[in-house]
C-alpha cells in the first residue's frame, strides 16, 4: 500500500482521537518524509487545535490536519510568478532529479501562454543532456541554444539571452554535478553576471533559479535542498517525479526548514504533466482527504 492509502486507512479505522492516535499520527507522519521535527510539531498543534475545538472523531482531526498542513505552506510565501513573460529561467538540481524534462515541460506551459520560450542547453558537462534537449526543442518547435560539449554554460545563457532578445524568454538546463559548494557558487556567480550585464537594470525581465526535486527521493531531497539554498538561494523548488511512489512530505519540510515554496509540480512524463503548485489540494492530497 502506498503512503496516500496509508494515511486513508489509518483515518478509516481509528476508533477515536486519543494519545496513542497521536503517536501513531506521528509515526505515520515521519514515515510520509515530513521531517521528525515537523511531524511532532503538527502533531502537537493538532492535539492542541483538537482540545481546544472538542474534536473527537478521527474524520475531523483529519480534515483539521488538512489546514494545519495548508498553513505551513501559505506561511512561505513566493514572490515568484508564474505568469508567462520576459524571463531568465535558470533550473538547478542535482543530476537525475529531471531537470531536462522539467524544463521541457516549462517551455510547454508558458509556450501555451503565449511564450515562445528559447531553451539553453547549459548542461555543458553531459552530451546526452545537450541531446535530449535538442530533442524537446524539436518536438515543441522550440530554439535550442547549445554548444559543444565542454564547453563554458555561462557562455550558453548568454548567447540564448542573446537569441530570445529583450522580451524573451530563456530556460536554461544547469549541470548536476556538486563536487564542491564553492565550485557550484563560481559557476552560478558567472552566470548571474552574464544574466544581470544582458538584461541591464531592467525591471521587466525576471531572474529566476528554480531547484528541481525528486520528489521520489524523500529525505534525500531535503538534504539536496539544503546544500542549494546555502550556496545559491533558489526562489523556489519545482518538484518532478510526483506520482503513486513520491509520498510528499518533504514539501512540507522544504516550507518550515527552509523557507522554500513550491512553484510547481511535475506528475507524469507527457509535456503537458505540469501544474501550478496548489497549497490546498495538496495539503488535502497528502492528508488522505478526498
Amino acid at each position: 500500500m502506498n503512503f496516500a492509502g496509508k494515511i486513508k486507512s489509518f483515518f478509516a479505522k481509528a476508533p477515536a482521537v486519543s494519545q496513542e492516535f497521536f503517536d501513531e499520527l506521528s509515526d505515520l507522519l515521519v514515515e510520509g518524509d515530513l521531517g521528525a521535527q515537523e511531524a511532532y510539531t503538527v502533531v502537537e498543534r493538532l492535539q492542541e487545535r483538537c482540545t481546544k475545538e472538542t474534536i473527537s472523531s478521527p474524520e475531523q482531526a483529519r480534515d483539521c490536519l488538512a489546514v494545519l498542513l495548508e498553513e505551513m505552506l501559505r506561511g512561505v510565501k513566493t514572490a515568484v510568478s508564474t505568469e508567462a513573460g520576459p524571463a531568465v529561467i535558470l533550473l538547478l538540481g542535482v543530476n537525475g532529479v529531471g531537470k531536462t524534462t522539467t524544463a521541457a515541460k516549462l517551455a510547454a506551459l508558458y509556450q501555451g501562454c503565449g511564450s515562445k520560450p528559447v531553451l539553453a542547453a547549459a548542461d555543458t558537462f553531459r552530451a546526452a543532456a545537450i541531446d535530449q534537449l535538442k530533442i524537446h526543442g524539436e518536438r515543441l518547435g522550440l530554439r535550442v541554444v547549445a554548444h559543444q560539449q565542454g564547453g563554458d554554460p555561462a557562455a550558453v545563457v548568454y548567447d540564448a539571452i542573446e537569441s530570445a532578445g529583450k522580451n524573451g524568454m530563456v530556460i536554461a538546463d544547469t549541470a548536476g554535478r556538486m563536487h564542491t559548494k564553492s565550485a557550484l557558487v563560481d559557476e552560478l556567480r558567472k552566470i548571474d553576471r552574464v544574466v544581470e550585464s544582458k538584461t541591464g537594470s531592467s525591471t521587466a525581465v525576471r531572474y529566476i533559479k528554480y531547484l528541481v526535486l525528486d520528489a521520489t527521493t524523500g529525505r534525500n531531497a531535503f538534504a539536496q535542498a539544503e546544500i542549494f539554498c546555502e550556496a545559491v538561494s533558489p526562489e523556489a523548488a519545482i518538484v518532478s517525479k510526483y506520482d503513486s511512489t513520491a509520498k510528499g512530505g518533504v514539501v512540507f519540510s522544504l516550507a518550515s526548514g527552509l523557507c522554500l515554496p513550491v512553484a510547481y509540480l511535475c506528475t507524469g512524463e507527457k509535456y503537458g504533466d505540469i501544474q501550478t503548485f496548489n497549497p490546498h489540494n495538496f495539503a488535502r492530497e497528502f492528508a488522505g482527504v478526498s
